[in-house]
């Protein structure tokens, strides 16, 4: 699945708050690229959704005989973006080869082509063990029936069982699953990839995915940010069937602050959006944003309410959603109910129906 809710969160900052700056016209999706520093290039992949595109860059590397190029991220596997990447490789790497490809995280508008990169250019994968095998272990398309206990799942969030099957049916329909790639290079947090007489450290995240790895270069205060840092939109969040009693907003929460240690001056590169500079401004908004969604969900269970997670969605979320983006939302609302209810604010209950309900704790 896309990694980003389009749409679900927009940040606003507070009134006064340090600005974001914005130092570059984005290119458009269509092979233009825009140098954002000396041998870094940034382009865009289409993506036809609500959110629109995904960035990827271009990390020069070497010289003479072993000068090429280093990508980081795919872009979907469609058609206009494998013509997109012959259309690159043919017209703005100066006659320069591929030499390798870096994937943040596994969702599919990020490693989607990973498998027709690395073959049709033979050049290796880096990624973290986590988004590796969590990629191979969802990258068949769901069957019929579902497995129980992802329809379990959702029943206790208090989802109607018409809006499982509509969500489920729209899974099953979904034109992005992408072949999987068969081997991969390990990132671990900390290690250095030299490229361009760069050293990038991996810095990984953790919430929006299993292992996150972003790129930083503290010589010239450059981060590849992934999706863990967007300057507007926030990243999905999400408790999933697959761990149903996760905290992955703490996990979050906690990989934005590594992130605000960060020099206060970097360039962020992020996946969606525009490159930005402003990281602990950032940083301090989506912290805002989030203490702004516990307290919507503690005053709607104000006075002895009971709220299961579906009933929740409708308070972040007072809008209707798409399918897929209810899935997301679910999800999300059980990561802020789960975030409150491991730190004591909240209490839940499994009813007679199979439903679970969350009041204020005592």
């Amino acid at each position: 699945m896309a990694d980003t809710a389009p749409d679900l969160h927009a940040s606003v900052p507070p009134p006064g708050a340090e600005s974001i700056v914005f130092p570059f016209a984005p290119p458009a999706p269509d092979a233009s690229v825009v140098e954002v520093a000396p041998g870094i290039l940034w382009l865009r992949m289409p993506m036809p959704m609500q959110l629109d595109h995904i960035n990827i860059y271009l990390l020069r590397d070497g010289s003479g005989e072993d000068a090429g190029w280093y990508i980081v991220d795919t872009g979907l596997n469609t058609p206009a973006c494998k013509a997109l990447w012959e259309e690159v490789v043919a017209t703005r790497l100066d006659g320069l080869p591929l030499k390798g490809l870096v994937c943040t995280h596994f969702h599919y508008d990020h490693a989607g082509l990973a498998r027709w990169l690395t073959d049709r250019y033979a050049i290796p994968l880096w990624m973290t063990h986590g988004e590796f095998f969590t990629m191979r272990a969802l990258g068949e398309r769901l069957p019929e029936p579902a497995p129980e206990g992802l329809v379990l799942f959702h029943q206790r969030a208090g989802m109607p069982a018409e809006r499982i099957a509509k969500m489920l049916a729209g899974l099953r329909k979904d034109p992005f699953m992408p072949p999987q790639p068969e081997s991969f290079r390990r990132l671990r947090a900390g290690d250095r990839l030299e490229v361009g007489g760069r050293s990038w450290q991996i810095v990984v995240g953790e919430g929006h995915s299993p292992e996150h790895a972003c790129l930083y270069c503290a010589e010239d205060a450059i981060l590849i940010a992934g999706d863990q840092l967007l300057p507007r939109i926030t990243s999905n969040v999400l408790v999933s069937s697959m761990e149903p009693e996760g905290n992955p907003l703490q996990l979050w929460l906690d990989s934005l602050d590594r992130l605000d240690r960060l020099a206060p001056d970097t360039l962020v590169l992020p996946s969606h959006e525009r490159v930005f500079r402003g990281l602990r401004p950032r940083v301090a908004e989506l912290h805002a944003h989030h203490r702004q969604q516990f307290d919507l969900l503690l005053a709607a269970l104000a006075g002895g309410a009971r709220l299961s997670a579906f009933e929740a969605m409708g308070v972040l979320f007072p809008r209707q959603l798409k399918a897929a983006e209810e899935m997301m939302a679910v999800g999300e609302s059980l990561a802020h109910l789960a975030w409150l209810r491991y730190a004591g604010q909240l209490t839940r209950s499994l009813d007679e129906d199979g439903v679970y309900r969350f009041a204020l704790a005592a």
